[in-house]
């Protein structure tokens, strides 16, 4: 584990050595290691830590205790979002890799990412370090996608994106095609905003066993575009929505997936393997035949 000397960890306090050393006499907090020759040795992870508290706080004590709660566990969402707020990079990167020492992908995902990001998106006066975390957790999520193994599913699961770029719920939807990667299953996620006939080509392509609509920017009028053309395909490919994707109210017969990644997937594999999806959205009434007929009429 990394550690620094007594002088450097006071200075990235900003309090003095003396200073240091007496919290920890008191209340032995940070907790120092010894070297072989006597020496302190402060882990990193402690101190930064007590430093983030000690600026939330401005109170010794009430610091150490938040730091103490903090530290017992693996990488924080708060972590990270100090990461984007100081446009550090290396250190969102070490949170990341932190937390998969302990969690698995889709955890650090959904337990640590996406909460960071939530907190980032629409503070006044961050709009800078929102951008970035936007873009860095892109990468990161890219990066993780390209070393997913070969599907071991024959299932296709064709993703219907209507976020808007740099946007946390692109951020969603990101994860979401990760996770289902990750489960085994073939993918392909497209704007949903598309040419009917470039995703008429796609599907059939990909030969879908089910269409997800993603995001939050799709219109009723684009919705009825895409289910109609899959029923032009003759496609029996049942379809799903994620996070609330359908832009009406009410009752309708576009079963929900649910809000997360792992749920997602974990429902999407109970419908094709054969089993019954009891989670059906309360929505404006909009079967599949409606929709084809609202198409037709926009056509």
């Amino acid at each position: 584990m990394s550690g620094i000397r007594t002088n450097a960890a006071a200075e990235l306090l900003g309090v003095s050595p003396n200073t240091l050393r007496s919290w920890e006499r008191r209340f032995g907090y940070p907790s120092p290691r010894r070297t072989a020759g006597g020496h302190r040795q402060y882990d990193l992870t402690e101190l930064e830590a007590l430093r983030r508290a000690l600026l939330e706080t401005h109170n010794i004590s009430s610091a150490i205790q938040v730091a103490r709660q903090r530290g017992e566990g693996p990488s924080s969402a708060a972590r990270l979002v100090d990461a984007f707020d100081r446009f550090d990079e290396l250190t969102a990167d070490r949170v990341m890799e932190e937390s998969l020492a302990v969690r698995s992908v889709e955890r650090t995902v959904e337990d640590l990412l996406l909460p960071a990001l939530e907190f980032a998106h629409d503070r006044n006066g961050r709009e800078a370090e929102y951008e970035l975390a936007c873009r860095w957790a892109t990468g990161w999520m890219h990066a993780v996608k390209r070393v997913v193994p070969t599907a071991t599913r024959d299932d296709g699961v064709f993703l219907f994106d209507s976020s808007p770029l740099l946007d946390v719920e692109s951020l969603h939807v990101q994860a979401l095609e990760l996770t289902l990667r990750r489960a085994g299953f073939r993918v392909l996620m497209l704007s949903i905003g598309l040419p009917q006939e470039r995703v008429a080509r796609a599907m059939r392509a990909l030969e879908p066993s089910a269409l997800v609509l993603c995001g939050n920017g799709a219109t009723l009028d684009v919705v009825g575009r895409l289910v109609y053309t899959a029923r032009q395909l003759d496609s029996g490919a049942p379809v799903f929505e994620y996070r609330d994707a359908m832009p009406v109210t009410g009752k309708h017969s576009i079963r929900s997936l649910g809000g997360r990644p792992t749920e997602a997937a974990a429902n999407l594999k109970t419908v094709l393997d054969g089993g019954a999806l009891e989670t059906v959205v309360e929505k404006a009434a909009l079967t599949e035949g409606a929709a084809e007929k609202l198409a037709a009429q926009a056509l």
